[in-house]
């Protein structure tokens, strides 16, 4: 079993400071595992992360665990009999919800995140913020690739300059202002279908063709 343990503070991960207190983040998993089989959960929440901790009250996380005697019992068992690798690794987050991800390998950290996948289409608000960053580019040409296949048709690079710089720019420019501002905003996703309502009004639709998500309407 890989154990992979987040040194940014993540929804289930184990603090940093959790981890140099305890001896580091085997003793860390150690110290958990026991707390999960003995049912102290008091303890076993003493070691999440503090970002869990602002998500997750003290007493939410005890009557779950207790609530789900099984699956505690199986999680304190698979720790007590971890074998393997461990896996230490630090996320950075930057730009529009971008992340760099760093493992270390003797002693030493090395950047692990794929470095080419600048378009991302593979979710709604992954192909949103593509778009997003393809506009602040001016890489019309990229913007296509987020047409669906029935408009794209009647596009091409130039014409999507037009629309985006034309006399309509500065309502553009504020669309996208806009959007960048919301771009965290929860997605309904139906099937090939999604939505996302942003601002006092709008709704950006998103269409899955092909296997990739395009944006069938901004507004």
């Amino acid at each position: 079993m890989r154990v992979l343990v987040t040194i940014l503070a993540t929804v289930l991960g184990f603090g940093a400071a959790a981890c140099a207190h305890g001896g580091g983040p085997d003793r860390t998993l150690d110290r958990y595992g026991v707390a999960l089989k003995n049912h102290d959960f008091g303890a076993a929440y003493d070691l999440m992360s503090s970002a869990f901790r602002v998500k997750v009250t003290r007493d939410d996380y005890v009557r779950t665990m207790r609530d789900n005697n099984r699956e505690v019992n199986e999680t304190a068992e698979r720790l007590r009999g971890k074998k393997g690798s461990m896996e230490v690794s630090a996320e950075f987050e930057y730009g529009l919800g971008d992340t760099m991800r760093l493992v270390q390998e003797d002693g030493q950290w090395k950047i692990s995140s794929y470095p080419l996948g600048f378009y991302d289409q593979s979710t709604p608000k992954a192909a949103l913020r593509s778009f997003i960053r393809a506009y602040r580019l001016e890489r019309w040409d990229v913007m296509l690739r987020f047409v669906p296949n029935s408009y794209r048709e009647k596009m091409d690079g130039k014409k999507m300059q037009a629309q985006f710089t034309g006399p309509s720019r500065e309502q553009m420019e504020n669309l996208i202002n806009t959007l960048e501002a919301n771009v965290d905003e929860p997605i309904t996703e139906r099937g090939n279908d999604a939505r996302m309502g942003y601002g006092d009004r709008y709704t950006v639709q998103f269409l899955k063709e092909d296997g990739a998500w395009k944006l069938k309407d901004l507004d």
